[in-house]
């Protein structure tokens, strides 16, 4: 971890290291992202980030117990086990301390890969996806890592 001052006090900014490798291959396979947490807000990363992944052409399925009806021009499902479908990627947009439950869930559905958006890490998430042989990345960001690889499924 690094410190860094922010104003007058002292930010702890997680520094996880993730092989660029597993980022890129991901994102390479991946068709469908699960995002947890996505926001009806625009200007909110939880919007703005998921829309910039449709835009590249990956399939969004919002995910968020507290907005109803579409976003992204796709169905809100209140939850990970109500997905129909399979997910390639659990993208999660939730505090650290809500991520564990998050990846219980994403275990529960086959999910390939779960990934923490940037500023957000769990060891409990990482032991979850290790324990059940899940790709997982944390503390980046879909968006970044795609625009770098220049992955484009459209």
């Amino acid at each position: 971890m690094t410190l860094r001052a922010v104003g007058e006090t002292l930010a702890v900014m997680a520094t996880v290291e993730t092989d660029p490798e597993l980022t890129k291959k991901i994102l390479e396979r991946a068709t469908t992202i699960a995002v947890v947490g996505a926001s009806a807000n625009p200007n909110k990363p939880a919007h703005t980030v998921p829309a910039r992944m449709q835009q590249a052409g990956f399939r969004i399925l919002p995910v968020n117990p507290t907005v109803e009806g579409e976003l992204f021009g796709e169905k809100v499902y209140a939850s990970l086990a109500e997905v129909p479908e399979k997910v390639d990627v659990v993208d999660v947009f939730r505090r650290s301390e809500d991520t564990p439950e998050v990846a219980r869930a994403a275990v529960e559905i086959g999910a390939g890969a779960i990934w923490l958006q940037q500023g957000i890490v769990s060891e409990e998430s990482r032991r979850i996806a290790e324990e059940a042989g899940i790709d997982y990345v944390e503390d980046h960001c879909v968006a970044v890592e795609r625009a770098r690889y220049r992955i484009d499924k459209s």
